[in-house]
């Protein structure tokens, strides 16, 4: 459930950068002289890439979190 709250934004901020990233792109690489052309798997790849590091960033919270004692937590509050 933690993974997916977290998802969710990442899902939308790559559905937003993916027309504008390709939008961009292809207007740089117009200009110049051997061109190339934008597949989709390099999007899905990115979008993958930005989803793995923000999976491990919350499981790695979340280990952290759930080996930590709850009295050294409470002694501060």
């Amino acid at each position: 459930m933690l993974l997916w709250q977290f998802t969710r934004p990442v899902l939308w901020a790559n559905l937003l950068a993916w027309p504008a990233g390709y939008f961009v792109m292809s207007r740089w690489l117009h200009s110049f002289a051997y061109r190339i052309d934008l597949a989709v798997w390099m999007f899905v790849v990115a979008g993958g890439v930005a989803i793995s590091i923000a999976w491990l960033t919350v499981s790695l919270h979340a280990f952290a979190v759930a080996r930590a004692r709850p009295v050294e937590a409470l002694r501060y509050e």
